[in-house]
């Protein structure tokens, strides 16, 4: 019993340090104007929002109430279908495995070799870039949903996009954006980063998400247009960030960011073997 506690003990220590280490690592100070540029070119980030935020007031006054309509009058068979499918846009799906994967690879052994390190280190770090830039752009969503306030299909009672109390802080009044669409969007974003041959597979994940949530009547389409621009959108500023700490990433001299190549499976395999012995 006591060999079995002193285990769990080791894990734990290991655990905890290796925790607060990449927090340290992640929150180091950066230059702010190398790792987002735009700092120094406002005009374009102002001419961002404006064609946002203009796209989405076309869409509140052209598609919006077409598009519920049309969602209404689907057999159910095909809005059961959906439902079904809607659930797997919640961000839990994805962020509970990937962060009992990082705790559990923060928890084992160092690795012997300096190879082996080396791999066991990038493995953590792609981990733990998929938690952060899927999860931070979902808290936001969430937060911000609830301060704009706007009313969902049906909410009060009849298709209106225009109708927003802001700071309800009600789930009938967190409609914009779909925090459905942020997380999937997010997804994509994050998987084509990291495994660009399988940006089809997430892109079709993200249009079904978005779709599903028009077709159960949870959100118009402008909703979802815009979770899609803030998931992406932080996933993109969160790679800067993690490229400004050198974590997977790196910034090149003329602004882009580089991916630092990953291990392969086979070494993968040899390390998991090299921990787990």
């Amino acid at each position: 019993m006591s060999a079995e506690v002193t285990v769990v003990s080791s894990a734990a220590r290991r655990l905890s340090t290796n925790v607060v280490a990449s927090l340290k690592r992640l929150t180091r100070p950066i230059n702010w104007r190398r790792t987002f540029p735009w700092i120094d070119e406002p005009r374009q980030v102002l001419i961002g929002a404006v064609i946002v935020l203009a796209g989405l007031l076309l869409c509140m006054a052209l598609i919006d109430t077409g598009a519920t309509r049309f969602a209404r009058s689907l057999p159910r068979s095909i809005v059961d279908f959906f439902n079904f499918l809607t659930d797997f846009g919640k961000g839990a799906w994805v962020l509970w495995p990937l962060g009992l994967a990082f705790i559990a690879l923060a928890a084992l052994p160092r690795a012997v070799t300096p190879i082996a390190q080396a791999v066991q280190a990038a493995i953590m770090v792609r981990v733990g870039f998929l938690f952060v830039a899927i999860g931070l752009p979902g808290l936001f969503s969430s937060i911000v949903k609830n301060m704009i306030g706007r009313a969902r299909p049906g909410v009060p009672g009849r298709i209106d996009p225009f109708v927003f109390d802001p700071f309800h802080w009600t789930p009938a009044y967190a409609g914009m954006p779909s925090g459905h669409a942020t997380t999937a969007f997010a997804v994509l974003a994050a998987v084509a980063t990291l495994w660009p041959r399988w940006r089809t597979v997430a892109l079709i994940y993200a249009v079904v998400i978005m779709i599903s949530r028009i077709v159960v009547q949870a959100h118009f389409v402008s909703d979802t247009l815009l979770g899609a621009v803030v998931g992406v959108v932080g996933v993109v500023l969160i790679r800067r960030w993690f490229a400004a700490q050198r974590l997977g990433f790196a910034i090149t001299p003329d602004g882009h960011v580089h991916q630092f190549p990953g291990p392969s499976g086979r070494r993968i395999k040899a390390v998991a073997r090299e921990l787990l012995a």
